[in-house]
């Protein structure tokens, strides 16, 4: 009688997520019967679109939403035992949840239709778009022609970054090129593909965490997370495939002993965003931890080689000369949703600038990261928890500290090494994703304006330091209960 009741609940729990994530896609699905295509579409930064109601109100039942989800989403963490009696069935709710995702429209970021934009520049006009944009391709001559039957071209055109060239590696230029070739110039049919091709990527990198932990957990608090969920799959955000390549590389490091392939995976994650070659010192050294350190030193030595072809190689297929790499830094130029937003704010320049911030918190970063390398390669016992976590640590000091132009997606860049962080921490991840998603409804509010930086990071600064104060209680409390007993 107990087993059943506990059977029904949960059921009920599970359905409640599909119904609630159905609820979260409706406004695009209702947008999308009234307008028959995502041409012109935002992002619209309102939860309801053109509905005649405030955005205060909007945003607040946007809160209201994922405030039931993420408290479904826990639920269903903490009692995945009882709910998901295989993995089989864990994957499948995830497959399940993720396919609804595909109708919420991306209407906090718009970066998909720039994607899309510059893959069509270079698969159907043969443009490089590290040296060409589309609003220079667009307005060459007269090009403004095809415009009127690609329906991509046209949505990367009206798009912020249509007069910045590609500001990522060049996997995901051919990714995106692949993706805008096959669309025949169809907005909408190109946002669904990329759309499925995200779902996929999702359910892989669910599929290696579970391979690499052998543990539930894992798989769901990424798998089913409300944060992973929106940017991954509601505004295709690329991090998941630097998420993908980061994750295939140590599950051949782990479980199939091949460092190859692992630098090459990391190769490709740095060819997308470059921060992913944080990694690579740890793998390798990892991998001959049982050589001397003089050794491990060549080791490095001749795997970076490997590295540097493999990270080279795409580039061969877009480089021109030194310029395919200004468009590297053109997002480090910019000042959004971070703390130096708030040094602008309140601290005017000459009495502190950000450059100058900037520029010691990056010499202090290589430094420490410099002499964390040296002690790991004369280190006698190297465990792999051990130093994913500090792998990790720099990853969150790069994300937090050294990134101007901070997006709140970039923490997707936290959850392949999610398994081998301390216990806190695998709280504090997924939960300081959802708070940023919460901390974005300033600008569902108020509109994407630069002056609303501030007000979202005082809240995700305030909101993360509260979760990590709770956390912190809720382990000594937790410790306290076990030596009393």
């Amino acid at each position: 009688m107990i087993e059943s009741k506990q059977n029904k609940t949960n059921n009920l729990i599970k359905i409640l997520f599909i119904l609630t994530s159905i609820l979260f896609a409706m406004p695009s699905i209702l947008y999308f019967i009234q307008k028959k295509t995502t041409l012109q579409f935002g992002p619209y930064f309102q939860f309801l679109y053109d509905a005649p109601i405030s955005r205060a109100t909007q945003t607040l039942l946007y809160l209201f939403l994922l405030a039931i989800l993420a408290i479904l989403y826990f639920t269903i963490v903490k009692r995945r035992t009882d709910i998901f009696k295989n993995t089989k069935k864990m994957f499948v709710f995830i497959a399940i949840i993720s396919i609804v995702f595909i109708a919420v429209l991306p209407f906090t970021c718009s970066d998909v239709f720039y994607y899309l934009g510059i893959g069509r520049l270079d698969s159907t006009y043969h443009q490089n778009p590290y040296y060409t944009t589309i609003k220079e391709f667009v307005e060459q001559g007269d090009n403004s022609q095809y415009l009127q039957k690609d329906t991509v071209l046209a949505q990367g055109y009206n798009n912020d970054w249509a007069d910045s060239t590609v500001v990522y590696g060049p996997i995901w230029t051919i990714i995106c090129k692949m993706v805008a070739g096959i669309s025949f110039g169809n907005l909408d049919f190109a946002l669904l593909v990329f759309k499925l091709i995200n779902v996929l990527v999702h359910l892989g990198n669910a599929y290696l965490i579970y391979k690499i932990s052998h543990k539930k957990v894992f798989t769901l608090l990424y798998g089913l997370n409300p944060f992973i969920l929106m940017e991954g799959i509601a505004c295709v955000h690329n991090d998941m495939f630097v998420a993908l390549f980061m994750l295939a590389g140590l599950y051949f490091l782990t479980n199939k002993k091949n460092l190859v392939v692992t630098i090459i995976f990391l190769a490709m994650a740095t060819a997308i965003k470059y921060f992913a070659i944080i990694l690579l010192p740890f793998v390798i050294i990892y991998y001959f931890r049982e050589e001397k350190p003089a050794k491990r030193f060549l080791r490095c030595i001749q795997y970076g080689g490997l590295f540097v072809m493999a990270l080279v190689i795409p580039y061969l297929l877009y480089v021109r000369d030194g310029q395919v790499l200004s468009g590297l830094f053109i997002q480090q130029e910019k000042l959004a949703k971070s703390f130096y937003i708030i040094l602008t704010e309140y601290f005017k320049e000459p009495t502190v600038s950000v450059s100058t911030v900037n520029h010691v918190l990056l010499g202090a970063f290589t430094i420490i990261y410099f002499f964390t390398c040296v002690v790991l390669l004369n280190k006698k016992q190297i465990r792999l928890r051990e130093e994913m976590k500090k792998a990790n640590y720099f990853i969150m000091a790069f994300l937090f500290l050294l990134i101007t132009n901070f997006q709140i997606w970039y923490i997707i860049w936290l959850f392949p090494l999610l398994m081998w962080q301390r216990a806190e921490n695998i709280k504090w991840i997924p939960q300081i994703g959802l708070m940023s998603e919460f901390a974005n409804g300033i600008f569902l509010t108020y509109g994407e304006g630069w002056q609303n930086g501030t007000p979202f990071t005082f809240i995700l600064i305030v909101g993360s330091l509260s979760i990590w104060i709770v956390n912190q209680k809720m382990k000594q409390n937790k410790y306290r209960k076990k030596k009393r007993e």
